[in-house]
């Protein structure tokens, strides 16, 4: 099969078309014969040498893709060969084929193409374990999505409305802002135009939100910790200007908040599962009706990977950035 190598690592130029063995599915796992993978930021983080696989996972790059099912592992009843599917991975999604284990794996959404349910399982993954699972998001709670516009960011944004919730996000510019309003944000701060602390107190009164998801890091903790009222819960789910920096903890004690952070790739294969059964039942329906949607900004043939690495890292995108392999 043709997959891609990135080598030692480095930038997006090392990453080059290569030919290896397709692999075999384990007990409990389903050989997938990919059609399109889907581009993460930790996709750029492994390829640049700072987020190296767990152990037992696929050296090759990619953590989602969709497409049908080749062949069964020992034990998987739950699917059959030729079904369509969209799949989290443990690695190995920039290839022809890739493994996955069959508790990761959800049949592509009535009413959606192969191409956009690829763009869906390591966002929602995401989203869900950190604002559903561990910061019990609920109905008439108040979310601020930082990074709005990227897959992460309409995602959050997507469930946050599906909760019941009010939705403030932030954005760099009017086309992310328009962006981000089409998949019903509330409220979308332009973030070179206004401070979002500001910005939030005056929308809601001076009362704050509940419920703060960021990707940001350092530079933004302290101002997260202000807009957070009582019992509010911040989720950081990456550090893109920083991961250390100085915050004043008395926010954290007078209101009683929860600071929290995770990692989907290092999760047990029992926690996926359990995730991928709450998606199936809560969000796959509202995507068979239209209630949430898949948005892909651009689409690159396998072999041009490199570009699409640097589209991510470019933060130009709108949504998801796709590698067509099929």
């Amino acid at each position: 099969m043709r997959y891609i190598d990135h080598g030692a690592g480095g930038a997006a130029s090392v990453m080059t078309l290569a030919e290896g063995a397709v692999p075999e599915a384990r007990p409990g796992e389903v050989l997938i014969e990919v059609h399109y993978a889907g581009i993460n930021r930790p996709d750029v983080l492994q390829r640049s040498g700072s987020y190296p696989p767990p152990p037992g996972a696929s050296p090759v790059l990619g953590l989602e893709v969709a497409g049908r099912v080749a062949a069964l592992g020992e034990g998987v009843v739950e699917w059959q060969v030729g079904d369509l599917i969209t799949a989290l991975t443990p690695g190995g999604g920039y290839a022809e084929y890739c493994t996955a284990p069959a508790g990761h794996v959800l049949p592509v959404p009535e009413g959606l193409t192969v191409a956009e349910a690829a763009a869906l399982p390591e966002n929602w993954f995401t989203v869900w374990a950190n604002l559903r699972d561990m910061c019990r998001l609920k109905a008439g709670e108040r979310l601020l999505v930082h990074g709005g516009s990227g897959g992460i960011g309409l995602a959050a944004i997507q469930l946050g409305k599906l909760t019941g919730c009010e939705v403030f996000t932030t954005v760099g510019n009017d086309e992310k802002a328009a962006a981000c309003r089409a998949m019903g944000a509330d409220h979308v701060i332009n973030y070179k135009h206004a401070d979002f602390k500001d910005s939030v107190r005056r929308l809601t009164g001076d009362q704050g939100v509940d419920v703060v998801l960021d990707m940001v890091g350092a530079p933004y903790l302290q101002k997260n910790l202000s807009i957070l009222r009582k019992d509010g819960r911040l989720a950081i789910i990456a550090f893109l200007e920083g991961s250390k920096g100085e915050f004043d903890l008395m926010p954290v004690m007078l209101k009683r908040l929860t600071i929290t952070g995770s990692t989907l790739r290092p999760r047990s294969i029992e926690e996926k599962t359990a995730i991928r059964d709450a998606l199936r039942k809560d969000v796959w329906p509202a995507i068979t009706q239209g209630k949430v949607k898949s948005r892909i900004h651009a689409v690159f043939p396998l072999a041009e990977a490199d570009k699409a690495h640097e589209l991510m890292e470019s933060s130009r995108h709108i949504g998801k950035i796709l590698l067509q392999v099929k």
